[in-house]
């Protein structure tokens, strides 16, 4: 999915995505970033991005997709705890 894509979600669902946030200025996973900043994890990469990004129909499949893949997140994301959010919500800040 493409970032350009959220308007065509049904909103009366909720959906998940794998996100994370940089530990530290200039971070190994997105160098030139700053401290903090957000990211969801691309599904097939499993590298950080704002645009490209899967999603899921629950936090469960969203928790077990990043377990089945945490060695390859833990190599691309150094240093950074990713997590199961909300879509919406982590689109809005409030994540």
């Amino acid at each position: 999915m493409h970032a350009s894509d959220v308007q065509g979600l049904d909103p009366t669902r909720t959906y998940w995505v794998p996100a994370v946030v940089s530990p530290r200025r200039d971070w190994a996973g997105v160098p030139g970033c700053r401290k903090g900043a957000r990211y969801m994890v691309d599904r097939e990469t499993l590298r950080p991005t704002r645009d490209e990004f899967g999603t899921f129909d629950s936090e469960l499949s969203c928790l077990q997709w990043i377990m089945r893949n945490r060695s390859g997140l833990n190599r691309n994301l150094p240093g950074a705890a990713v997590r199961a959010v909300k879509l919406d919500r982590w689109l809005l800040g409030l994540e």
